[in-house]
């Protein structure tokens, strides 16, 4: 189906509100304008494609802590673990290729991958996050802003036998995982992979792994995270020690020395490689990603995934809750779902702080969402994603029966930017 191109039926934008958007999806845009009330509240930006045609692209509010700079159609946020679903995407375009199969040992693409009992340990398994290697196993700061140290630290591991064969979630080594994998398959890091198979096929600026480099159109978003330093030497005495057991679960999953410093002032974590975490997109890039895997792989003429890949993208529904952090999430081949009956159908994925890209072929709709803030619990902000997907829903329903308005291209397309440093 193609939108209606007739110029009455774009929406009027709620107070503040910059873009365009198909009159259909009015609620939307007041839900998403009453995100951002005020200078501390930050910016974000609201993306939605239906059968891979954009029908919402609009922005609001302020990219720094001081509220001083407007978002702008090229802002990016860092996205935490909205980024696996880019880097299992990367995954899926190899296989597309023939470059990689799901059923076979990651040892046999990655050989230094099989020590330590690894062996047969398979794609598949690794992106269902069944591996048994969620754990940082004692990792310093240093290392972990290292992507190569880190590659090689998975590389050698050895499983959690309490963990493998099930779902338990790998909040920061599933990047790793990916990169390890593709840098041994295309011998590239997932910083280039991203950009050359996600970002130039789908053209557009908005997908970077890290800080995107200077002279990119994108420019990351400061994030609201608490700026204090007052120390805990409690909990500094007690969480590392925590985090070494084996059972320690999703704490031992994602605590390393110095967590909250990464985030703060200049954000030295966008200066490295973390897969699984420190992906900076615009909404836009993440609905056009995930509205190409909506509406059977295409997208602007584009056959950005074969139909049969994304065919077999949708997993089963699962009630079991996952080992390390207790929420049944479904995850399938990188991305996860909600096995509740009518509530955000299809797949794609979520982060800390609420960002989330998504995509339900059933309906071909497809959004991205992204902000800067970093001030609410994990949940909280996801209900708040779950509620806004809500409304997006019900307005695409309506926009398919009455037909709607595609919307222009905004945003920068793609750049290609060689960096100063090699990442």
């Amino acid at each position: 189906m193609t939108g209606v191109k007739s110029a009455e039926r774009s929406a009027a934008l709620p107070h503040g509100i910059q873009g365009a958007a198909d009159s259909n999806f009015a609620c939307t845009l007041q839900a998403f304008s009453k995100l951002f009330p005020g200078r501390r509240f930050g910016g974000g930006a609201l993306s939605v494609y239906l059968h891979g045609e954009p029908v919402v692209d609009v922005w609001t509010g302020y990219t720094d802590r001081r509220g001083t700079q407007f978002w702008t159609a090229d802002t990016g946020a860092m996205v935490f673990s909205v980024t696996k679903g880019l880097a299992s995407t990367v995954i899926h375009r190899l296989a597309d290729r023939g470059l990689v199969d799901y059923d076979t040992p990651v040892s046999e693409y990655w050989p230094e991958f099989g020590a330590n009992g690894k062996a047969d340990i398979t794609v598949r398994e690794v992106m269902r996050h069944r591996a048994g290697l969620s754990q940082l196993n004692g990792v310093s700061k240093a290392e972990l802003l290292d992507h190569l140290t880190m590659e090689q630290r998975i590389a050698a591991a050895p499983v959690n036998r309490l963990l493998y064969g099930r779902q338990a979630y790998h909040a920061l080594t599933y990047g790793w995982l990916m990169s390890g994998l593709g840098r041994a398959i295309t011998g590239k890091g997932m910083r280039d992979l991203i950009r050359e198979e996600l970002a130039e096929p789908l053209d557009t600026d908005g997908l970077h792994l890290g800080r995107p480099p200077v002279g990119a159109p994108t420019e990351a978003a400061q994030i609201l995270a608490p700026q204090g330093t007052l120390a805990n030497p409690i909990f500094n005495f007690i969480a590392p020690r925590l985090a070494a057991l084996a059972g320690s679960g999703g704490f031992g999953s994602m605590y390393f020395p110095g967590m909250k410093s990464v985030v703060q002032g200049e954000t030295p974590f966008l200066d490295a490689e973390i897969p699984a975490a420190n992906g900076v997109t615009t909404a836009r890039a993440l609905a056009r990603m995930y509205g190409a895997i909506a509406n059977g792989g295409r997208v602007d003429g584009t056959q950005f995934l074969s139909p049969e890949r994304v065919e077999g993208l949708t997993g089963e529904r699962s009630f079991a809750p996952d080992r390390n952090i207790f929420v049944p999430l479904s995850f399938h081949l990188g991305y996860h779902s909600v096995p509740i009956p009518g509530v955000m159908p299809g797949f794609g994925h979520a982060g800390l702080a609420g960002s989330v890209g998504w995509a339900d072929p059933e309906s071909g709709m497809a959004f991205g969402f992204v902000h800067n803030r970093l001030l609410t619990r994990m949940v909280l902000d996801q209900a708040t994603f779950a509620g806004l997907q809500t409304l997006i829903r019900r307005d695409a329903a309506r926009a398919r029966k009455r037909g709607y308005q595609t919307m222009p291209a905004l945003g920068a397309a793609y750049k290609k930017i060689t960096r100063s440093v090699a990442g």
